[in-house]
């Protein structure tokens, strides 16, 4: 009886340690807010760590639609212009087409013209992804049409090579 308790005892505690063992970069994935509370109580520096691939927290929430997380991550000061070889939280929100997390870092003053390695800013990736609700926010927000990438090309220029009407309008227009 002694061992089974010993046992019990031991799972829980085992569990419970696991689970509070949890990786800032798994939580901020699929995690739950209250993770996030947790992980940050113990050590605020995770809301800007950086992976062994550069990405934040919250670049990995916003790219996972984990919302919610990505949202508790700013609010307890997460970088909102951190960025990646691969992006910003911006930049992912809009290849995810999340409008939602968009609009959120928009209104919290995200830097829509911030360039990844590859020099592609997050209305080059609405254009390419045609995204026009998003690339629409973006224009309204600053997001420059003319700023090129390493290629060269900008977001009208890929406009208008997928010869698409509407974003080729939304980009003339600049700020509507």
């Amino acid at each position: 009886m002694k061992k089974m308790y010993l046992f019990l005892f031991l799972s829980f505690f085992g569990w419970s340690a696991s689970s509070q063992n949890a990786d800032i970069f798994d939580v901020a994935r699929t995690g739950t807010v209250e993770q996030v509370k947790q992980l940050l109580k113990s050590d605020s520096k995770l809301a800007n760590a950086k992976n062994a691939d550069g990405y934040t927290p919250l670049i990995l929430a916003c790219y996972r639609g984990n919302n919610e997380v990505a949202k508790s991550l700013l609010e307890n000061g997460a970088n909102i212009d951190a960025i990646s070889g691969m992006g910003t939280a911006l930049m992912a929100s809009v290849v995810k087409g999340n409008e939602e997390m968009v609009k959120y870092l928009i209104e919290r003053k995200a830097n829509p013209n911030l360039a990844d390695a590859n020099g592609t800013t997050a209305l080059l990736y609405s254009v390419m992804f045609k995204k026009h609700n998003l690339a629409t926010i973006l224009v309204k927000a600053g997001a420059n049409p003319e700023h090129k990438d390493n290629r060269g090309q900008s977001a009208i220029d890929y406009a208008i090579l997928a010869n698409d009407d509407k974003l080729i309008e939304i980009l003339k227009t600049k700020k509507l």
